[in-house]
């Protein structure tokens, strides 16, 4: 996919004119980019236009129109579009209650080198976690992650070709398997090249 440029980008003007309008259309996008792998932990898919979204509201909430601080923001979110060859995704570590989250964080630590995706027919393709900076502690995992997942050329071949695709997570605090809903999936296939 190619990577967002400062002409892919609204100016803050139109940007309020259209927001509401292309907030809704993220939102209707974003739903076949979530993969809940349980109760707590999901994968959130990037594309073009998930990273176009969170660009746009940054540079709306920073109030960014200077060309130096649009080009810091590209330079931030578009190594979250995917390259063809892989997924890019958030993983997100989802607790509503604070104390519960505390204690799932301390017992996660280094579950974001744990969670996988699976090409029918081919191996587990295990994350590569947090290459922008490291977001644990030796106390606790972050919350959130930032993952890759790099496909060879014959699972790139077959997930395109509509193979079925699983993921999980192989830590001993959180230990789940899932099938990839079909829109879902879809969705990834469209991701490779």
């Amino acid at each position: 996919m190619a990577k967002l440029t400062r002409d892919d980008l609204y100016s803050l003007e139109k940007y309020a004119e259209v927001r509401a309008d292309f907030r809704a259309k993220v939102i209707e996008h974003k739903k076949n980019r979530r993969l809940a792998l349980d109760e707590h932990n999901s994968l959130y898919f990037e594309d073009a236009l998930t990273v176009q979204y969170q660009i746009q509201e940054m540079l709306r909430i920073e109030r960014i129109f200077e060309a130096a601080g649009i080009a810091e923001e590209l330079a931030v979110y578009n190594p979250m579009i995917p390259d063809g060859h892989n997924w890019k995704a958030t993983f997100m570590i989802e607790y509503a209650d604070e104390t519960e989250r505390k204690a799932a964080l301390a017992r996660m630590i280094g579950v974001e080198d744990k969670v996988w995706l699976q090409v029918a027919g081919f191996a587990r393709v295990y994350a590569i976690a947090d290459e922008d900076l490291e977001r644990g502690t030796p106390d606790k995992t972050a919350s959130v992650h930032f993952m890759r997942f790099e496909l060879t050329p014959d699972m790139i071949a077959a997930a395109k070709a509509g193979a079925a695709l699983h993921a999980g997570i192989e830590h001993p605090a959180c230990a789940t398997t899932c099938a990839v809903p079909d829109n879902v999936r879809a969705a990834l296939a469209n991701d490779l090249t």
